[in-house]
């Protein structure tokens, strides 16, 4: 690969390590490399709870991921057990990128998420120090003295070779830091077989090129491709690139996406059995997806619905949940939606236990005014359209909760108790 008209410059990823389990740890004085402990998003008795975030001494000692329910998390006085504080978590968040806007300028400071952010520090290192890698000690230095936090630091040449640096050298290495370039690309990641461990590449991609005979990453970089991007398409295409360590993204480029949609999920408090509460919450969530999406002037001609099965249901049923669309003529309204969306449930569901759902809209179309149907009152689809406006205009100035239907004081609705929630989880006050 002639690398010569590539994109160089000099990239960070950063990641807060084990971001939320640190900042708590922080928060009680204990040191976030050495405390045994785990933050847990509605734990209940069921065990039915989910780790959120874990310390590096709780995976190594427990086996504790991010991904692990309560009923796998071992119940013992070493292991402390604590519930998110999300607005704690975004104050902190604020706070590490203010640290980072000390090393480059505004626009050149990307956060990826709430734990991981991009610094291109092209054009400002050689302020700071001889070597990137010393300006990566003196990042990590500034934040772990002012916020008491570890953060671990992938450098690379472009923004990809910055995170596969993080994911793959920076995670394991005793000073958190790792490095990548054009040149090294061969020898560093080439080797690797398990391709799951590689950003972007999950199980059914890793299977797909096994079928293909692309068993390591040297197998990716040296295939056709031509060939991997007609059996695959564009995302061939761009696991070649991967697979040569090419990016020639611009961050500061405004990307907007082609096939926009509205959604939203939520894991559900316990397993709900009864469908008069599933259906309770799957009408609050399509409430809050179409409020959204009216306030954009818009249409939808695609309903989907995502419902997730509890663990015991999941493995009795053999599969984990369902996953259904259906395309209408497309409207904004409420009840329309609804019932596409009820009507969806019913023909799937056949009695498991539920413990998420998850609702979307798309193939969305501008509104240009009320399409009347010739076989309803005129003025009734009128009445009801200038209602729905109404809630909408009253929701948007006084919040969620302002006026909201009825059952959701019922048992198993969750509109109330998620209006206070930050990102899905506890905002948090304090250690109770």
């Amino acid at each position: 690969m002639d690398y010569a008209d590539e994109p160089r410059g000099v990239f960070f990823m950063i990641d807060n390590k084990s971001f939320y389990a640190s900042v708590e740890s922080v928060e009680r004085g204990l040191n976030p490399l050495r405390s045994v402990l785990v933050v847990m998003s509605e734990a209940d008795n069921t065990g039915s709870g989910l780790v959120l975030a874990a310390s590096p001494q709780a995976k190594q000692r427990f086996g504790i991921s991010n991904v692990s329910r309560q009923y796998e998390v071992p119940m013992t006085p070493e292991l402390l057990v604590v519930p998110p504080r999300m607005n704690l978590y975004i104050e902190k968040n604020l706070a590490i990128n203010q640290i980072f806007r000390s090393f480059v300028a505004d626009e050149d400071c990307y956060p990826y998420s709430i734990d991981e952010s991009i610094l291109d520090m092209t054009h400002s290192w050689r302020l700071f120090g001889e070597t990137p890698l010393q300006v990566a000690r003196k990042i990590q230095c500034t934040v772990r003295q002012q916020l008491g936090l570890y953060t671990t630091v992938g450098i690379g040449e472009n923004p990809l070779q910055a995170k596969l640096a993080l994911d793959l050298f920076a995670k394991h290495d005793h000073e958190l830091l790792g490095t990548l370039t054009y040149a090294t690309m061969a020898a560093k990641v080439w080797p690797i077989t398990d391709l799951t461990k590689v950003w972007s590449i999950g199980h059914r991609t890793a299977a797909h090129l096994q079928r293909l005979g692309i068993h390591s990453i040297r197998n990716l970089a040296q295939i056709d491709p031509y060939e991997l991007k007609q059996e695959m398409g564009i995302i061939g295409a761009q696991l070649y690139a991967l697979a040569w360590g090419i990016d020639r993204s611009q961050l500061h480029d405004l990307v907007v996406p082609k096939d926009k949609s509205w959604g939203n999920s939520q894991v559900l408090p316990r397993d709900y059995l009864k469908q008069a509460e599933i259906e309770l919450v799957l009408r609050e969530i399509a409430l809050q997806v179409g409020t959204r999406m009216r306030h954009h002037q818009q249409k939808a001609g695609c309903v989907s619905l995502g419902v997730g099965f509890a663990h015991a249901a999941a493995q009795e049923d053999g599969r984990a949940g369902f996953s259904h669309s259906l395309h209408i003529e497309p409207t904004d309204s409420q009840h329309e939606i609804i019932g596409h969306l009820l009507a969806l449930f019913r023909d799937a569901w056949s009695g498991q236990a539920v413990r998420h759902i998850a609702v979307s809209l798309s193939q969305l179309v501008p509104n240009t005014g009320l399409q009347l149907d010739l076989f309803q009152d005129p003025q009734r689809q009128l009445k009801d359209d200038r209602f729905e406006r109404v809630l909408d205009q009253v929701r948007a100035r006084f919040g969620t909760t302002a006026l909201f239907p009825a059952s959701s004081l019922l048992k198993g609705g969750t509109l109330l108790a998620r209006a206070a929630l930050v990102g899905g989880h506890n905002g948090g006050n304090s250690f109770d």
